[in-house]
């Protein structure tokens, strides 16, 4: 497998790899048609936006890994009760 594949299915280093997932399902399943999973790709889009404000803040407040590992997103999930996105 290619390295940049790899690394887009590393869930430490992609965080929205569910939503990515579902959205490609739901394209497989409904033969490309885009605007039957408009509602997977707004769920991937919000969850692109809210990690990339995590990750901005964090490199404002000089936190390093700027993006939060895996279990450091289940913990950051798990304190707002519900998902953002």
């Amino acid at each position: 497998m290619p390295v940049v594949t790899r690394r887009l299915r590393d869930p430490d280093i992609n965080p929205c790899l569910s939503e990515s997932d579902a959205s490609t399902r739901c394209m497989d399943e409904n033969n490309y048609d885009r605007e039957r999973c408009s509602t997977y790709f707004l769920k991937y889009k919000n969850c692109r936006k809210f990690w990339n404000s995590v990750m901005v803040q964090r490199r404002q407040s000089g936190v390093k890994p700027p993006m939060p590992t895996a279990a450091e997103r289940d913990e950051i999930l798990g304190a707002l009760g519900k998902m953002p996105y």
